[in-house]
């Protein structure tokens, strides 16, 4: 008789153990991994070479030939102030710099590296950038014009 009521037991014990299939209203929360495609280098806004922007520099021009010396300085300032948002070849807070001469003319960018605020508030490639990082804005630097045109041939070597 022991025996019957400790098998009985044991059977009660399992089938009250086993798992209950209850469905539960509310939040549920599902932790498994999704895979994220990888994104681009380059920006989707449109490429338009045709724009100059909005600022003093317009029609600019590159020689054939690189300046290093300036380059040179052009590197060290953006390894100081612009290295914190822009990476050459990665989109960070703002877009890969590594041929943007393709994406933009010369002077569109002068004048982004150096009026920043006022190609935000009118230029239309500026403003759908803006759209694109999520509204992360350029800072304006206060960047001389030395310091505009050297950064203007760092990019050139990147």
């Amino acid at each position: 008789m022991k025996k019957i009521i400790g098998l009985v037991t044991i059977g009660l014990l399992v089938v009250s153990c086993g798992e209950k299939k209850e469905k539960k209203e509310g939040f549920e929360m599902n932790r498994t991994k999704t895979e994220k495609k990888a994104e681009a280098s380059t920006e989707s806004v449109v490429i338009d070479m045709d724009n100059d922007g909005v600022g003093e520099y317009k029609n600019i021009t590159f020689s054939e030939e690189i300046n290093a010396d300036l380059a040179a300085s052009g590197e060290t300032k953006f390894n100081s102030i612009c290295i914190a948002c822009h990476m050459a070849e990665q989109r960070m807070i703002g877009p890969a710099l590594k041929g943007v001469y393709d994406r933009r003319s010369p002077a569109w960018v002068m004048n982004m590296i150096s009026n920043p605020d006022q190609m935000l508030k009118e230029d239309p490639i500026a403003k759908a950038l803006i759209k694109e990082y999520n509204g992360a804005i350029m800072l304006n630097q206060n960047l001389t014009d030395e310091d505009t045109r050297a950064l203007a041939e760092y990019l050139r070597t990147l």
